[in-house]
């Protein structure tokens, strides 16, 4: 387990929820990615996202799904790539990245709370 945090650092973290709009291939990043085209709706917009997600998503596949993503980091070189949001997720027991998401529809830009 990490550190105590405050409430308050918590809070810092923006974190929203977004449909992904387009995905494909990263085939310029060191371990497998995809490329992902986020929309979180009208106060954020789209924004770009690099994940190493292939060992259980497709491009094809992530279209249209709704991910979780922190919307506040500063953007992150990634290849040529320039990534601007963070998509979440959880290592499986094989180490391989399985996105956080709802279970039901809300509306893009939806902030965790």
């Amino acid at each position: 387990m990490s550190e105590t945090i405050s409430f308050a650092d918590f809070e810092k973290v923006d974190i929203r929820i977004g449909t992904i709009v387009s995905a494909e291939p990263f085939p310029e990043a060191r371990k497998p990615a995809i490329k992902m085209k986020i929309d979180f709706g009208p106060e954020i917009g789209e924004k770009k996202s690099s994940a190493q997600i292939t060992v259980h998503y497709t491009p094809d596949e992530l279209v249209g799904r709704q991910v979780m993503a922190v919307v506040n980091f500063p953007p992150r070189q990634i290849g040529p790539f320039m990534s601007e949001v963070l998509t979440l997720g959880f290592m499986d027991a094989d180490n391989a990245v399985v996105l956080a998401s709802v279970d039901h529809k809300v509306a893009n830009g939806a902030k965790l709370m």
